[in-house]
């Protein structure tokens, strides 16, 4: 059974709020990057890759054999973690290795954790 949420019995609009949540509301452009930085946040494999590199730089073969998973699809997931600027890489000799882009990243996760583990 579905249950509609309540709704006021009478319309009132409160200029003084509105005004003020209107100057203080992002631009579409900014709820958009923020909704794909969002999606970044909803697969279990990325955030199992962002997890393991909160605790450390680490290479393409590391993070293959800590998730067990091939190369092609950590290799997939990295790529996409990289063009959403949440990761960046650096090449040592014949080596690519991962790190967090900034810190930003892992206080969003430790948010989330923090949030479903209260209920």
């Amino acid at each position: 059974m579905k249950m509609d949420a309540p709704v006021c019995e009478e319309i009132t609009v409160h200029e003084e709020i509105i005004n003020h949540v209107n100057k203080e509301m992002l631009t579409m452009e900014e709820y958009h990057d923020l909704g794909t930085l969002f999606k970044m946040f909803s697969d279990p494999t990325r955030l199992r890759i962002l997890s393991l590199l909160f605790q450390s730089e680490m290479c393409v073969c590391d993070i293959v054999a800590l998730l067990d998973m091939t190369q092609s699809a950590v290799s997939h997931q990295l790529s996409v973690l990289r063009a959403n600027r949440l990761i960046k890489y650096r090449r040592v000799g014949k080596n690519i290795y991962y790190s967090l882009d900034d810190e930003h990243i892992q206080y969003i996760f430790n948010a989330g954790v923090e949030h479903i583990q209260e209920h």
